[in-house]
C-alpha cells in the first residue's frame, strides 16, 4: 500500500512564533526544524532595495517609524540600522540576504513563498527581484524552481508573467469567487485562508482544485486540531507560525494516521466564531474592498498560453 502524502510545512514568516517575524533568525529556525519552505513578504525601499517585511510601515515590529517606500535602506538613517522590537533583536533582511540563505548547499531543498503586497509597484519590484535571482550561479535550475510568487491582485499577473516567468504562480486570497474568476487560468497554487476553506464553498473549491490538478495551501494554521483538519482535507501545504508543531504531528501521522486523526476533535468548526460563515464572508468582502482601494478593480486576464498564441 502506498504511503499517504501529507501536506508540506512552510514556515509563515519563518518560525515566527518563537523568533521575530521575517528575519533571517526566523527563517533559519524554520529550516533547522525541518520545514519544506518559508513564506515571507516583500516591500521596496526608496533607494530600490527589496526587503522582507509584512507591513507597509515600520512601527509594529521595529524601532523605526514611517512608510517603507519613503525610507532609504542605506545611509546614516537607513533601514539597515533598524532592529526588531521582539527579542532576540534582529535586523531586517533584504531579498538578497534571503536568496543567499537559500543558495547555501544545505538549504537548496527549501522553497520560498514570496507574498507580494498590493501596495507594491509590480514592474519595479519584479525587475529588482529578477536582478537578484539571475545573479545566482546556475539560478535557472538551482533557484528559480523553488520560488513561489504569491499574488493577491490581477494587476500583478501580467508583469509577473513577463519579468518572472520562471516562478511558480500562486494566488493568495480570502475569496474563492475571486480565485475562480480571475486567477484560475494563470495560477497552479491557491494559498487560501484556513477558515474560508472550512466553509461549504471552500470545500467545493478544494475539490475543483484537486480535479484540475492544482495545489492548495492554507494559512495560518497553528493549532494541532486545525492542522489535522487540513490534513483530512488533503491540502498540499500548511503555512504555520509553529513549524515544529506541525512537523512533529506529521511524523506521528506518518507512523499511525488513523489513530492520530481520531484523537483530534473537529468541534472548533462549530464553536469558534471565526469559522462561522457570516464572519468568513465579511472578511472576504473587507479584503476585496481593501485591495480595490489600493490597486483598483480586478481584471479578467487571458491564460498565458492563449496570450502567447495570440502574439504569434
Amino acid at each position: 500500500m502506498a504511503s499517504r502524502k501529507l501536506p508540506e510545512c512552510w514556515g509563515h514568516r519563518g518560525a515566527s512564533a518563537a523568533y521575530p517575524e521575517n528575519t533571517l533568525a526566523s527563517f533559519e529556525a524554520a529550516i533547522r526544524e525541518g520545514a519544506d519552505g518559508i513564506e515571507s513578504d516583500v516591500h521596496v525601499s526608496r533607494d530600490d532595495v527589496v526587503i522582507m517585511f509584512h507591513d507597509p510601515t515600520l512601527e509594529r515590529t521595529t524601532n523605526g517609524k514611517g512608510w517603507i517606500k519613503d525610507k532609504n535602506w542605506y545611509g546614516p538613517d537607513g533601514m539597515e540600522h533598524l532592529r526588531t522590537i521582539k527579542e532576540p533583536h534582529q535586523p531586517i533582511p533584504t531579498f538578497a540576504d534571503t536568496v543567499a540563505l537559500l543558495m547555501k548547499p544545505e538549504n537548496q531543498h527549501m522553497k520560498l513563498n514570496v507574498d507580494v503586497k498590493v501596495s507594491n509597484d509590480p514592474p519595479r519590484l519584479f525587475a529588482l527581484m529578477h536582478k537578484i535571482i539571475s545573479a545566482q550561479p546556475a539560478w535557472e535550475a538551482a533557484l528559480a524552481p523553488r520560488i513561489v510568487l504569491g499574488l493577491w491582485h490581477t494587476h500583478f499577473v501580467l508583469h509577473a508573467r513577463e519579468i518572472l516567468p520562471y516562478c511558480t504562480m500562486s494566488h493568495i486570497g480570502n475569496d474563492v469567487c475571486l480565485a475562480r474568476q480571475f486567477f484560475w487560468d494563470n495560477c497552479v497554487l491557491f494559498s487560501m485562508r484556513f477558515p474560508l476553506m472550512a466553509s461549504v464553498e471552500g470545500q467545493r473549491f478544494l475539490r475543483e482544485c484537486k480535479a484540475a490538478g492544482k495545489q492548495v495551501a492554507v494559512w495560518t494554521v497553528n493549532d494541532r486540531d486545525e492542522m489535522v483538519e487540513a490534513v483530512r482535507w488533503g491540502v498540499d501545504v500548511i503555512l504555520t507560525d509553529v513549524p515544529l508543531t506541525y512537523l512533529e504531528l506529521r511524523e506521528t501521522l506518518e507512523k499511525d494516521y488513523d489513530r492520530t486523526v481520531a484523537q483530534h476533535s473537529r468541534m472548533f468548526l462549530w464553536t469558534t466564531l471565526r469559522f462561522f460563515y457570516p464572519f468568513v464572508l465579511m472578511r472576504s468582502l473587507l479584503t476585496r474592498f481593501f485591495m480595490a482601494r489600493i490597486a483598483g478593480p480586478m481584471q479578467r486576464l487571458p491564460p498565458a498560453r492563449a496570450e502567447k498564441a495570440g502574439k504569434a
